[in-house]
């Protein structure tokens, strides 16, 4: 049954709750630069996710590991600076936030003045709480990110669904209860069982945000360049591609090579 949508004229961390609680469902989708960001935006998206992913889709790298808090921040702030209506969550990248929770609170600080984003997200539950505490504490909202955690590839060794087997199944339950327990606003949840991502949905009252994780949650989040299918080498199953901008603008390129070795560009009709 669908429900209603109320006109929000800015998302909060507040609004999200109160989706939630009213049935209206979250949609959250990634931007990492301003032309994006101001699309994604415009198009009444509830979140935009600067997410680590820029690592992989704006650099080329194979993991989420190597891009730097300096490079994060410049993507934040090429978001914001478009993002009208949306909240802005910015990922803590890899290295600041797992070891020392002062170094998580540094860096979430400088997220939050340097790029002007509304909220950070962490990986992880049990092992990073001290981190997520010291960052509520001065008051920066958090995002939670539980299951398939990409910052932790190398430990699991696969992009394969987590959580099938019961003892790593009720951890993240307990997980995710800490979570809202501790004050984080909203959990995302990747690549798990959709029997599991629903029974965690119903267990606490912050929204999840589901990633490859069923329909029975709160809301749902992709990577743009996926949705849309800029990203043509990369298509598990969870995503469902809107659009084949990959084939498009290669079509598009592709004439205008032509036009111009071909002297049909310019011609007098595209002159003033």
């Amino acid at each position: 049954m669908s429900v209603a949508k109320k006109d929000y004229k800015r998302i909060t961390t507040k609004t999200l709750i109160e989706m939630k609680e009213n049935g209206e469902k979250i949609s959250m989708l990634t931007a990492y630069d301003y032309t994006m960001a101001k699309i994604v935006d415009a198009a009444g998206v509830d979140v935009i996710l600067v997410g680590d992913s820029a690592s992989n889709v704006m650099a080329g790298h194979e993991t989420t590991l190597p891009i730097t808090l300096d490079q994060m921040i410049y993507h934040a702030a090429s978001v914001v600076r478009a993002a009208e209506r949306a909240l802005v969550v910015v990922d803590l990248p890899f290295g600041t936030y797992q070891s020392d929770p002062k170094e998580a609170l540094r860096s979430a600080i400088r997220i939050m003045k340097e790029s002007g984003g509304h909220a950070v997200k962490l990986e992880g539950g049990s092992e990073i709480k001290e981190s997520i505490k010291r960052i509520l504490n001065a008051g920066i909202p958090v995002m939670g990110h539980l299951g398939l955690t990409p910052q932790s590839i190398y430990k699991f060794g696969t992009y394969t669904v987590r959580a099938k087997e019961d003892a790593e199944a009720e951890k993240l339950i307990e997980d995710a209860k800490m979570l809202e327990k501790v004050g984080c606003f909203s959990v995302v949840l990747e690549k798990i069982p959709a029997k599991l991502a629903k029974r965690v949905a119903e267990s606490i009252s912050i929204p999840v945000i589901g990633i490859g994780a069923g329909n029975g949650v709160d809301g749902q989040v992709l990577v743009v360049h996926d949705m849309i299918g800029m990203t043509h080498e990369f298509h598990p199953r969870f995503i469902r591609r809107y659009m084949n901008l990959f084939e498009d603008m290669s079509n598009a390129i592709g004439q205008y090579v032509d036009d111009v070795k071909s002297q049909d560009f310019t011609n007098e009709n595209d002159l003033y």
